[in-house]
């Protein structure tokens, strides 16, 4: 079995989706399709699609305390870098880019507070 997508919820699809456009600008997966409630992104193989959405059920989307997305990124000036790129585009720190064991990784929260970390 191989995980092959993940949806995060958010109350603002225009922002989020400005968001991860900026964040995946350079080194993530590429918009394929939008919706007036979600948006997806998919890299080059087509293994794997990353999407953001306001909940089917119209109720307030809210992020889960200890649940997380990871990112697998090329090297860890790539985790640095968007690390960093989360601040700027309003995101928050969860945990400063370093070693972990044996992963270069970095945490932070999107602008919905879903937690995200990239690894190298």
């Amino acid at each position: 079995m191989k995980m092959n997508y993940a949806v995060l919820g958010t109350n603002n699809l225009k922002a989020s989706v400005q968001f991860y456009d900026a964040l995946f600008a350079q080194t993530g997966p590429k918009q394929i399709f939008s919706t007036e409630r979600m948006t997806y992104w998919q890299d080059e193989d087509a293994s794997f699609t990353f999407a953001v959405a306001e909940p089917f059920d119209q109720q307030p989307a809210a992020h889960g305390n200890g649940c997380m997305l990871g990112f697998k990124v090329g090297s860890s000036e790539d985790v640095t870098r968007l690390h960093k790129m989360v601040l700027e585009l309003g995101g928050k720190s969860e945990g400063e880019p370093g070693q972990r064991g044996p992963l270069f990784s970095a945490y932070a929260r999107d602008l919905d507070g879903n937690k995200i970390s990239f690894y190298a």
